[in-house]
């Protein structure tokens, strides 16, 4: 199957020459402005973009400066195919994430070459990225596991607490609240990096962790020290795979800020309204709606309802208000994820 290649120029000769050139070699679509680009990428992925630089309304740099900015289209190679020879402009495109700078006169042989090494360059690229990505939500499933193996009496909450901020989220996405934080991350991916908003109590002490009833004052600060320990822990994590990678940075900010209250009232940090940061008060009301609705030694089992009610009581002090009406809508969803684990276990 040939592979697309989409075209952008405001000349239609231009295009012209372009497409009877690449034509046997690949599946070309041309297009004669910016707008239609995007209105086309909206529907196909091309596997490299050829742009123009000089163009009216949105130029080639406005174009790569977007592309770039776009989580869809930034590993898409792009080449600026250009009669420019100034040294200063191709500086600037290569700064700017240019794959490559041909140009015009081309000879086509030559330029069917270099636009089949990047386009199976990116292949390769995007490839180890997915296989990179695997590994990582593989490393994280793994040291879930062994949070939760330690805790005795939470058995199911990383895996409740994952479907719970899964639908939250894509509910508050559609509802646009808070979107444009919602938006750079892949909202799918998040229920991953929730699993491990608990990792700090792997340096609790079993004794604690595991006692069979009410905890001491000393002891529940010991409990408490976990959200620190889980950042420091992620933090080290991070050190060796890179500041970069979303899902470690996501699990770091679930596990340090999910017992902030959004009155300052909380811990480890005290912080108060959006100076938490989203996934700590998105955390906050599935963890304790799920801590709510299961038993532990030193408390019964609340039912749906009940809990919802507690979490409608603590908005605009414990829990962040438009969150909470977020989950308040889509709360027959959280109960059915919650009586199909209780049918589970009976």
């Amino acid at each position: 199957m040939k592979k697309a290649i989409f075209v952008v120029d405001d000349n239609e000769i231009n295009l012209a020459i372009v497409k009877a050139a690449l034509g046997e070699e690949f599946n070309v679509v041309t297009m004669n402005s910016g707008k239609k680009l995007f209105e086309f990428l909206q529907r196909v992925t091309p596997h490299l973009i050829l742009l123009d630089i000089d163009m009216p309304v949105m130029d080639g740099f406005i174009i790569l400066k977007k592309l770039k900015a776009t989580r869809n289209y930034t590993h898409i190679p792009v080449i600026f195919l250009t009669g420019t020879q100034d040294a200063v402009i191709e500086t600037k495109a290569f700064n700017n994430g240019i794959a490559d700078f041909v140009r015009k006169p081309f000879s086509t042989p030559a330029l069917i070459s270099r636009l089949k090494q990047h386009i199976n360059t990116s292949q390769i690229i995007k490839e180890r990225t997915i296989k990179f990505n695997r590994s990582n939500e593989a490393l994280l499933y793994v040291l879930a596991d062994i949070v939760e193996s330690r805790d005795s009496f939470t058995g199911g909450h990383l895996e409740r607490t994952a479907q719970y901020i899964t639908i939250l989220a894509h509910e508050m996405n559609k509802n646009g609240i808070y979107s444009s934080d919602l938006t750079k991350w892949d909202v799918s991916k998040l229920a991953i990096s929730a699993l491990l908003h608990d990792i700090g109590k792997i340096a609790i002490p079993d004794s604690i962790l595991n006692k069979p009833g009410k905890l001491t004052a000393e002891e529940r600060e010991i409990v408490k020290t976990h959200a620190i320990k889980g950042e420091a822990l992620i933090d080290k994590i991070l050190s060796k795979f890179g500041d970069e990678d979303m899902l470690l940075y996501n699990a770091k900010m679930f596990a340090a800020y999910h017992h902030e209250h959004w009155d300052g009232n909380g811990y480890p940090y005290g912080l108060k309204h959006e100076e938490i940061p989203i996934q700590g008060r998105i955390m906050a009301i599935v963890d304790v709606y799920d801590a709510l609705t299961t038993k532990r030694p030193y408390k019964h089992m609340f039912e749906h309802e009940e809990a919802l009610k507690i979490i409608l009581e603590g908005s605009g002090t414990q829990f962040d208000p438009l969150i909470v009406d977020t989950f308040c809508g889509i709360s027959h969803e959280v109960k059915a994820i919650n009586e199909n684990y209780r049918n589970s276990t009976c």
